[in-house]
């Protein structure tokens, strides 16, 4: 993987932390997400 795509990764992973973070434990059962489980939402979405 080159430099670029290691940061774009990155960027994007802690992008979702933050966006997922900044919602209610309402907002994100009503997604189907655990608080527990947001890094690994995380991950899943650098890997798509």
């Amino acid at each position: 993987m080159n430099v670029a795509r290691s940061f774009n990764n990155w960027r994007k992973y802690r992008q979702t932390i933050t966006e997922l973070g900044r919602m209610s434990s309402r907002e994100l059962q009503d997604l189907g997400i655990d608080r527990a489980d947001i890094y690994n939402v995380a991950r899943q979405s650098v890997a798509r």
